[in-house]
């Protein structure tokens, strides 16, 4: 056991290091211009998505066994995140694989709950679910009949399960919860023949061949996506979102740049990226098209690729520094890694609300990350972090839903959020060590005369106070007490 903990260690540091190069990159793609949707249904679904603020995203798989991080040991790319430390021969690339693969023959997640999972996400304030219906190693947590490596297939024992069917029953148990269905894709499939040709030892993330050279294929590869993904928007109920991961699987025009991974490898000399940029064009704009003839209000979110088909951005595992003038999403992991991982130490309730505010307070949403275990579990962890967020936002919630960014956003420990009718919020982010609450706070904007000042969860009004040009907003003494128990505090100015 030891041995395997000081490998996870290593492993999460190389990971570490990695996304930090990663993230600079990243920072600066968000800063290209956004190409705003035109279709009048889908910018009023976004439009309500947006006041939504708080969501769920679930990876799962039969890699949970492993306790490993998703798909990427499978990839034969040089990163902390690809290296293999499960398996009984590790160091034989093929061998690994086929072992990775039979994990299917043993998945079987008796424990599933997803009505437990979707009450706890509902109390904690959560409005909507991405799942992840298939991630990059290619298997479908969802009935396919377009392949068999799924987890409806006779190969794996949770087939004969009455609720075999994972996705459909996340989307179904988080529907009846009041919660949107979000459909997590990987565009890459590192099991089918038509991405990774067994005639060829795959290289990289990329396809093993090229395109160009084998149309036939490729068009086998494109139907196979397709059908997988219009699968999902026919048989699943109402899904509101299409969450398209692997963005180095685009069109790749001559002309331009046009997704975030190919800026990685423009940068390679700095150490970025080291795989191929190949073509590997989905018709996306056809996929789009025919996906939204199933689902005609869907929000589409093709990551990391810059284009019409990204209709909001999703910056991984951090909070943008300023407030981004499009739709986004910060998707973070809340405890060990994106996929289960044993004895995961799991965020606290304040840096978790103090995430939230700080996400909201830019005009951005938060999907946190939570990983099921192979029964089919969450940790003990997660529940307690929901249930603490839960009640935080029983209290302070409208000061979060709804709400739209407002300069100058953040002043000292404090964020600021307003709705349409003129009020505003302030959320007062109280530190793990503070000893001690301000008797008064300076506001740096104006108000109005008549406004009326009140901390949510009580009746205690607050009194403003001019004083030498600065409005000051006067906190009592006899509140502080219980203010300083708590992760954040909100006034109300109405």
């Amino acid at each position: 056991m030891k041995t395997r903990a000081k490998k996870l260690v290593a492993t999460l540091l190389l990971c570490l290091t990695g996304s930090f190069q990663l993230l600079y990159a990243q920072e600066a793609y968000e800063e290209e211009r956004y190409v705003p949707e035109t279709d009048p249904a889908v910018l009023q679904k976004l439009d309500e998505w947006q006041d939504l603020k708080f969501g769920l995203l679930m990876h799962w798989g039969p890699y949970s066994q492993w306790g490993i991080v998703e798909s990427w040991s499978l990839c034969p790319e040089e990163y902390g995140w690809c290296e293999r430390t499960q398996g009984s021969n590790p160091d034989n690339y093929f061998a690994y694989k086929k072992e990775y693969e039979a994990l299917q023959k043993t998945f079987n997640p008796v424990k599933f709950n997803p009505e437990k999972w979707a009450k706890a996400a509902k109390n904690a304030g959560m409005k909507y679910v991405v799942f992840t219906t298939k991630h990059h190693d290619g298997f479908s947590m969802f009935d396919s009949k377009y392949t068999d490596y799924k987890i409806t297939s006779e190969k794996t024992p949770f087939s004969s399960n009455p609720k075999a069917n994972i996705t459909k029953e996340i989307f179904d148990a988080f529907r009846d919860r009041g919660l949107w269905a979000g459909a997590y894709f990987s565009k890459p499939d590192w099991n089918s023949p038509y991405y990774w040709d067994p005639y060829f030892p795959p290289k990289d993330r990329n396809v093993n061949y090229e395109p160009k050279a084998y149309p036939e294929k490729w068009n086998k590869f494109i139907d196979f996506t397709h059908n997988q993904i219009l699968e999902l928007l026919t048989d699943y109920g109402k899904v509101d979102i299409l969450w398209l991961d692997g963005g180095w699987v685009a069109k790749k025009p001559t002309s331009q740049i046009t997704s975030w991974y190919d800026r990685q490898l423009k940068n390679s000399e700095n150490g970025y990226i080291k795989h191929r940029s190949v073509n590997q064009d989905i018709r996306m704009d056809e996929l789009v098209e025919k996906a939204r003839e199933k689902q005609p209000e869907l929000i589409v979110v093709d990551r990391a690729v810059h284009g019409k088909n990204q209709n909001y951005l999703t910056p991984e595992n951090r909070v943008p520094e300023k407030p981004l003038p499009y739709p986004w999403e910060s998707c973070i992991i809340s405890g060990g890694g994106w996929s289960w991982t044993p004895d995961a130490e799991y965020m606290s309730g304040r840096e978790a609300i103090h995430t939230l505010v700080n996400i909201v307070a830019k005009g951005g949403n938060l999907l946190l990350n939570v990983a099921p275990n192979a029964q089919g579990e969450w940790d003990e962890g997660a529940y307690k972090l929901l249930s603490e967020i839960g009640d935080w936002m029983e209290i302070n919630n409208q000061a979060i839903y709804g709400t739209k960014p407002m300069a100058p956003y953040t002043f000292g420990n404090i964020s600021i959020t307003s709705k349409e009718d003129g009020t505003v919020y302030l959320l007062y982010l109280v530190d793990e060590n503070q000893t001690e609450i301000p008797s008064e706070i300076k506001i740096p904007f104006s108000v109005k005369e008549q406004a009326r000042a009140k901390i949510l969860g009580s009746d205690v009004m607050l009194e403003f106070v001019k004083k030498n040009e600065e409005l000051l907003l006067k906190i009592p003494t006899k509140i502080k007490k219980d203010l300083l128990k708590t992760s954040a505090w909100v006034v109300e100015l109405k």
